[in-house]
């Protein structure tokens, strides 16, 4: 028998109507974790940084050059992409451009991940479309920061 909706009064506020009834499991309304494409030849850097990303929270699929993460990303666009800008196969300023230019593409926030700090290549990076410059190495304390930069995380 369905019980009947009543009015709750609330300090400062309208009244509400409320209705009990049973609550959706947490889980079947939870969120789908973010994403995040790694993307480096080096393996070692990409199990580093998956463990980074998933201790916070982050599903993680990565990729060993811009040709296979141009694939990863028509199979299924990411939240998030770190990316390498050294690269074998395809180097990570070809990747970029490639990702800018799919329509999905456009506002998926990359971070580029680099032991280069030349100041042309950082400035090359940013003005192909990156959103972040870190360089190499990193650890977790200065990936979550410029995570929060750009507003994944508080």
């Amino acid at each position: 028998m369905k019980k009947p909706a009543r009015i709750e009064e609330r300090p400062s506020r309208a009244p509400v109507a409320a209705v009990d009834a049973p609550r959706p499991d947490r889980a079947a309304i939870a969120p789908r974790p973010r994403t995040c494409l790694v993307v480096d030849d080096s393996r070692v850097i990409r199990m580093v940084v998956r463990r980074i990303l998933e201790a916070m929270g982050l599903a993680v699929v990565d990729a060993a050059d811009g040709h296979s993460a141009l694939s990863a990303c028509r199979d299924a666009m990411p939240d998030l992409v770190v990316l390498d800008w050294n690269m074998p196969v395809m180097d990570g300023g070809t990747f970029l451009a490639e990702l800018r230019a799919a329509p999905a593409g456009a506002a998926v926030p990359v971070i580029v991940c680099s032991s280069d700090s030349d100041a042309a290549r950082i400035s090359a990076a940013l003005a192909a479309g990156a959103n972040e410059y870190v360089m190499k190495p990193f650890d977790a304390d200065i990936l979550h920061g410029k995570l929060a930069q750009l507003g994944i995380f508080r």
